[in-house]
């Protein structure tokens, strides 16, 4: 077992994770069911009680689902050890990645690619986590699920406290650019709440890349894949919005048409997932205000 961080290059790193994902998506496009749809909570350090941020929510997320793990708790074969609560002979780690930041350079590691390298040249480093499912003796908090009712309302106030115009009529869900609202059907014509709130979290993901918000422009980078990669940015913001507000994330058939063409970018670009994950973050931080406080 690994007890430190090691150092790898940037493109295997990209190649690795990138051929998780891909694994991922094709395994669920039968049901059209993604692997960051249905999860409950963020991924959680349990020694820093940081959540995870980025491409290792999505990571862990995917390797949760895939070995049944049921708590969102993580650390470092080290960190468990200091906590008394030795990783069991045989257990295999999860890959989550953060870059460096270079000598020279100012910064902590970031688990943003692209944040970590504007502050200048960066080293990609991997390091080995484990859940609690995977250690000897740790009991995991309590965590007391909230009712719907105290769901709905922690939801219902987190988006009518965004500075982002919502409009409810009509039978479609859109965010118009040129009137810079976000548009959506009546909240009886949609199955249930979580269906509501992980569409109306959608679309908010595609008002913060307005000009005057994040000015999030895809097509330069990904060309006439720039609508579908926009769209993955807004599935990813929406399902860690809606893990903050203790939503699963619903399937969206009508997406399904999206998942060809991620694929194909995602095969042809390895780092392609990487800034959709990152661009989702910062969309999300956006959302959640300055200082980035769960909503």
């Amino acid at each position: 077992m690994t007890t430190a961080a090691n150092t790898q290059s940037k493109s295997d790193i990209y190649t690795d994770i990138t051929r998780q994902i891909i694994e991922a998506i094709e395994n669920g496009t039968a049901t059209h069911n993604l692997p960051w749809q249905g999860v409950s909570g963020l991924p959680l350090n349990v020694a820093s009680k940081r959540s995870y941020r980025g491409i290792n929510t999505l990571l862990l997320w995917l390797i949760g689902n895939r070995k049944g793990y049921t708590t969102p708790y993580w650390a470092t074969f080290r960190q468990w050890l200091e906590l008394g609560h030795p990783v069991r002979k045989g257990e295999k780690s999860a890959t989550v990645v953060f870059w460096k930041q270079l000598a020279g350079s100012s910064g902590e590691d970031q688990s943003e690619p692209e944040a970590a390298e504007n502050r200048g040249p960066v080293v990609a480093r991997a390091y080995h986590v484990f859940n609690a499912a995977q250690v000897e003796g740790y009991i995991a908090p309590e965590i007391t699920p909230l009712s719907e009712t105290e769901r709905d309302a922690r939801a219902e106030a987190f988006f009518a406290g965004l500075p982002i115009r919502i409009e409810h009529g009509g039978t479609e869900a859109y965010y118009a650019p040129k009137a810079d609202s976000v548009h959506l059907p009546e909240y009886r014509v949609f199955k249930d709440a979580e269906a509501y709130y992980s569409t109306l979290g959608h679309e908010c993901v595609h008002a913060t890349g307005a000009k005057h918000r994040l000015d999030r422009d895809l097509s330069g980078r990904f060309g006439s894949e720039a609508y579908a990669m926009e769209e993955l940015v807004a599935e990813l913001g929406a399902a860690y919005l809606c893990a903050d507000l203790t939503l699963s994330k619903q399937p969206r058939l009508d997406h399904a048409g999206y998942i060809e063409s991620w694929l194909k970018v995602l095969k042809g670009d390895p780092r392609a997932i990487f800034t959709a994950a990152g661009k989702a973050q910062a969309a999300v931080d956006w959302l959640r205000g300055p200082k980035g406080t769960a909503p």
